[in-house]
């Protein structure tokens, strides 16, 4: 199941009380303050690690509370401090605050976070020793933890995200350039999830391709799947407009799509993109005429390819590529 948001609850522990005592032991007279100091509270770390690819586990777990520290002991020993607790997410997981304020954005693997400080330990009243205080009698309490409300929110890592109506042919064409296996069948909103998928160029060159759920016009405000997985398209770096070839006006799908994406975050449109006018395989040699005559708009890559048959795939991975290589360069 994929799950890309969460909300969880974390509390540091207490550091451990210091403590009032004094040493006591035969043919020692006078033997001075010898209370030890209270040992350190859990603290609350988050780590990024890419083996994890959704945030379900929170669905199952939403407290995570650490320890308090033990308090001091005589002869100056010091209480012990309690283990940290460590959260794993995945990479492009998004850590905000319960009011929605950003703290962290984990995106490369094994970053890691104190979400949550643990306390200091207390004094004990051996740290108040002096030359002119010799009998100390003031301990300190350990620092209290922290506690916080947080909101967990998943953004898929890919370099290509593809984005289109239902049934445009996402799926199919992730399944044919990659390892994925997406489900398929020829109804609206076959894919539930996002889908991604790692594709070999050549050697030493590949790269991780999105494949977002159905958009709808007015997805950004709720419609359909859309809204729900809009929030990963902000992190690839090229788009893939995929136009059902048999559609009456394919600019206007186009122009659709993209306002979608505006509508949602305005600095999507920007990104740079690439159209792929699907299912070839159905059309015949007037629609194929028809269809190459339209532009998108300037500077836009069109391809006409079939996933079914595999024509024009190829032409389509190399220009994705050369996006990438030119985005990054």
């Amino acid at each position: 199941m994929f799950i890309d948001s969460a909300k969880i609850f974390v509390r540091s522990g207490n550091g451990g009380n210091g403590i009032i005592h004094w040493r006591r032991e035969k043919y020692v007279p006078k033997g001075g303050p010898d209370g030890g100091n209270g040992g350190k509270g859990g603290d609350i770390i988050i780590r990024a690690e890419k083996q994890l690819t959704t945030l379900l586990d929170f669905r199952y777990k939403r407290r995570y509370i650490a320890q308090n520290g033990n308090a001091g002991e005589g002869s100056n020993k010091e209480g012990r401090s309690a283990e940290n607790i460590l959260i794993k997410v995945p990479c492009g997981t998004i850590v905000k605050s319960a009011g929605g304020e950003v703290i962290v954005d984990l995106v490369k693997h094994g970053t890691e976070v104190v979400i949550a400080k643990g306390g200091r330990g207390g004094k004990g009243n051996s740290e108040f020793a002096t030359s002119t205080n010799q009998a100390p009698r003031i301990c300190t309490p350990g620092e209290e933890g922290k506690d916080f409300n947080l909101e967990l929110e998943l953004k898929l890592l890919a370099d290509i995200g593809l984005v289109g109506f239902p049934n445009a042919g996402k799926s199919t064409l992730i399944s044919k350039i990659s390892a994925a296996k997406p489900k398929i069948a020829d109804y609206p909103f076959t894919t539930l999830v996002p889908n991604l998928g790692m594709v070999y160029f050549q050697e030493g060159k590949s790269f991780v391709v999105a494949d977002i759920p159905g958009l709808i016009a007015g997805a950004h405000e709720g419609r359909g799947l859309g809204i729900q997985f809009l929030r990963h398209i902000e992190r690839t770096k090229v788009l893939v407009y995929l136009i059902d070839c048999t559609s009456d006006d394919l600019k206007n799908d186009f122009t659709t799509l993209a306002n979608e994406l505006k509508a949602f975050n305005k600095d999507l449109p920007k990104k740079p993109t690439i159209v792929a006018v699907t299912k070839l395989d159905i059309a015949d040699e007037a629609l194929r005429k028809t269809i190459k005559k339209v532009k998108f708009g300037r500077g836009i890559s069109t391809h006409f390819i079939s996933a079914v048959t595999g024509e024009g795939q190829n032409d389509l991975v190399t220009s994705m590529w050369k996006a990438l290589e030119k985005k990054v360069g």
